[in-house]
């Protein structure tokens, strides 16, 4: 049962699977992290960089830039991305700001807002992994068990928010995306 859903899970298309929690792989790189400084996105529209509120991309669109800039290490430019976004109450873009809060070391902020994306959508899977690897790195790794359990009992058994944070338990190392 566990093959046949890792197998469907790779057969669906990268979008789904960084909404999901379930993107086995970093984000591939773009022209938002080749050629765009600071706070800026490629728009493929425009053809150029461009701020994130002038920019053609959908709330899709700009969370895959803002997962991109994270995984790159550029945490405030995800942050200037994210808060472009629409829909600041989207579990997915709370739980990117948890992630970027986290990579930046503010732990409690990141708390916030993996709280309050749980709230919204408790089987946020994505969510629950973040903030278990959050309390890995402060040694909480009760937590961050009870938040592996979760993540089981929710539909993530063989997710990748379920092995990056039991990787994180094991080795004490968390992940970037």
């Amino acid at each position: 049962m566990r093959i046949l859903a890792l197998a469907a899970a790779l057969s669906l298309p990268v979008t789904g699977f960084a909404a999901s929690g379930n993107d086995w792989n970093p984000p591939k790189p773009t022209e938002t992290t080749k050629i765009c400084k600071g706070k800026r996105v490629w728009d493929d529209d425009k053809k150029r960089c461009v701020r994130p509120r002038k920019s053609s991309l959908n709330q899709q669109g700009l969370l895959e830039a803002a997962r991109e800039l994270a995984y790159a290490g550029r945490q405030q430019d995800a942050q200037a991305v994210l808060s472009a976004m629409a829909d600041q109450k989207d579990t997915m873009v709370l739980t990117y700001w948890g992630f970027t809060h986290r990579r930046l070391g503010n732990q409690e902020l990141a708390q916030s807002f993996y709280d309050q994306a749980l709230v919204q959508d408790p089987d946020n899977v994505l969510a629950r992994s973040y903030m278990g690897q959050a309390f890995v790195e402060q040694g909480k790794y009760g937590a961050a068990k009870a938040q592996l359990k979760e993540i089981k009992a929710r539909g993530g058994a063989g997710s990748w928010a379920e092995a990056s944070l039991r990787s994180a338990l094991r080795t004490g190392k968390t992940y970037d995306h």
